[in-house]
């Protein structure tokens, strides 16, 4: 069912009893299947609450639980040179389930058209990936997460180039090179890492000119690290790759993997499959006829590249879709420049999904939303959640004031500054913006930062 953010809010001080909520605003969601809020307490501290909204959805995050919980051991060592969500508390639900609460992560979503090459935000960025594909591939099975074989791995790969081709709306030229490239086991020998899988200019966030934080760890999985890299490669700029990848291979201690990037562009081109997959599978029209679309484009590309693997220039706002059934960095071609489709980057942003079950704890007692929304003057305006979502005025609690201001975004992607030059955006990420905005003109600020545009 859907929670008004007073429910959410109500839910988050079941998880945390000391949390003394005092302003509440919805977020715009990046994973399908969940609500979540921005919970201000009366120390003025930032908390994030999300609820599962579906039995699947609720499973991936009793996994993702699981994992946050592993990393913090990792963070603590300093194994990893970034944060992720640190889980605060959880809470039961009436309807099944557990709800997350976790502190506000800092810094602000990068900037992938804006980055520059060097020893920067670059090289952090390539560091903050090998990072992850060094982690141990126990622990993401140890929590419940998929695992694959290089094998396997590529008979998945080949199992979707075959439904594609029974639709019959792929042009045969491009299944013939995806064909040839399955095919070719050399490609495919390669050492499977544990893999973020959800990717986007929203999951990794920036602060003083490095990525602080990455978040978004609900598609997480032992799989081909080429997939990870599919979307850097698509959406940094072509002058950065180098920097991108020298810093990548630094900090990895596996020998060098002569064929990463190639199965990496490859995985690029792949995601417009899945796209289309996404479309025939669930009866979607408009994402069949988009992909359609895109695969006629992309044809063209590769025609006049005489059949190589194209880098295409990328918009950097593009990012994974739900599932894994769906493409994570389709892009559609347009003139000598790569765009995204109004329909595709709508539903890609930055959603992830999925994996499997923990046991709730049932120590808190349980409190639903009616009971909350009982005890709301009608005048305060709770509402039945229509219409809410992004730029929405927040709501108070307890009678506070509302007092936030929304600092415009760098054109590095590192966020705002004071005056001395130094980041400011510690303890806040775009969540804040996202949601603290209130009125027009803060509103399109938030919305400009949240997507990196000055």
């Amino acid at each position: 069912m859907h929670r008004t953010p007073y429910a959410l809010a109500a839910i988050a001080t079941q998880a945390i009893p000391a949390l003394d909520a005092r302003q509440v605003a919805p977020l715009e969601e990046t994973v399908d299947g969940f609500e979540s809020a921005l919970v201000i307490d009366a120390e003025a501290r930032h908390w994030i609450v999300r609820a599962p909204l579906t039995a699947s959805a609720g499973a991936a995050l009793e996994a993702e639980i699981a994992l946050l919980e592993a990393l913090a051991a990792y963070i603590d060592r300093g194994d990893l040179p970034f944060l992720v969500p640190r889980v605060a508390g959880t809470a039961p639900l009436t309807d099944g389930g557990r709800a997350l609460v976790h502190a506000e992560l800092p810094g602000f979503p990068i900037a992938m058209e804006r980055l520059t090459p060097g020893p920067g935000l670059a090289a952090s960025l390539g560091r903050a990936l090998a990072a992850i594909h060094e982690l141990p591939v126990h622990v993401v099975e140890a929590t419940g997460h998929p695992s694959y074989t290089a094998q396997s791995y590529r008979e998945r790969r080949l199992t979707e180039v075959d439904e594609a081709a029974a639709t019959g709306l792929v042009p045969p030229s491009l299944l013939k090179r995806w064909e040839d490239r399955l095919e070719d086991v050399s490609l495919w020998r390669f050492i499977p890492t544990v893999t973020h899988g959800a990717l986007a200019a929203d999951s990794l966030l920036v602060q003083a000119g490095n990525v602080a934080a990455v978040r978004d760890w609900s598609e997480v999985k032992v799989a081909d690290p080429a997939d990870d890299l599919a979307w850097v490669l698509a959406a940094a700029p072509a002058d950065c790759v180098d920097s991108i990848m020298e810093a990548y291979q630094l900090r990895r201690t596996e020998l060098p993997d002569p064929h990463l990037l190639e199965r990496s562009l490859l995985a690029s081109e792949l995601a417009l499959l899945r796209w289309l997959l996404h479309g025939t599978r669930h009866g979607l029209a408009d994402v069949v006829a988009d992909a359609v679309e895109m695969l006629a484009d992309l044809d063209v590309a590769t025609a006049a590249a005489a059949g190589e693997i194209v880098r295409f220039p990328a918009y950097g706002g593009t990012g994974p879709i739900p599932a894994d059934d769906v493409a994570t960095t389709a892009l559609a071609i347009s003139g000598d420049v790569a765009v995204v489709s109004s329909d595709f980057a709508a539903a890609s942003g930055d959603v992830a999904a999925a994996s499997v079950t923990r046991p709730p704890t049932a120590a808190t007692d349980v409190i639903s939303a009616d009971e909350v929304l009982a005890t709301v003057p009608d005048d305060i305006g709770a509402g039945d959640g229509a219409g809410e979502g992004e730029g929405d005025p927040p709501v108070a609690l307890a009678g506070a004031a509302w007092h936030e201001e929304v600092p415009a975004g760098q054109a590095d992607g590192t966020g705002p500054r004071d005056d001395d030059g130094a980041a400011n955006g510690a303890g806040e990420d775009d969540h804040a913006h996202d949601a603290i905005a209130s009125g027009d003109s803060q509103a399109d600020t938030a919305a400009r930062d949240a997507r990196g545009v000055s």
